[in-house]
């Protein structure tokens, strides 16, 4: 019985570890839901106004706007595939994706802003996601 729990003990620190590398929230379901109400609910996409995303995100949509530079050039509007499918499907250079900083990480973390067609400047769609891309929210009101 103590060495099951020192396992169960030693597999928690492993989880919290790669989570913190990860920039990963193990927190419950309901405070992530309390924290991230959606403004509305468009074609199958919550949307999200920009005064709800994080300070961190509003930089990067200026700079988006100004044509950069980017924190990260070698990354920052790059092809975004879609592989997972969770936005509209589109031709295959359509979306671009760049970095939104996470305070505390000495990494580029999970959040990320996509945008899709247009131009550089000027994209048609502005999507966030602080979950490395395994759900999104649309930003209606990026370019205002």
């Amino acid at each position: 019985m103590k060495k099951n729990s020192v396992l169960a003990t030693l597999g928690a620190v492993v989880l919290a570890a790669v989570a913190a590398f990860y920039g990963l929230d193990l927190g419950t379901d309901d405070a992530r839901e309390e924290s991230q109400q959606p403004s509305s609910f468009v074609g199958g996409i919550d949307t999200c106004e920009v005064a709800t995303l994080p300070d961190e995100a509003e930089p990067v949509i200026d700079d988006i706007l100004s044509g950069g530079p980017y924190e990260y050039p070698g990354e920052d509007g790059g092809h975004f595939g879609n592989y997972e499918g969770l936005l509209p499907a589109e031709h295959s250079n359509f979306y671009r994706s760049y970095t939104v900083d996470t305070p505390g990480l000495n990494h580029r973390g999970p959040k990320r802003i996509v945008i899709g067609g247009g131009t550089e400047t000027d994209p048609e769609v502005w999507y966030y996601s602080d979950d490395h891309y395994e759900s999104f929210c649309l930003i209606p009101d990026a370019e205002e």
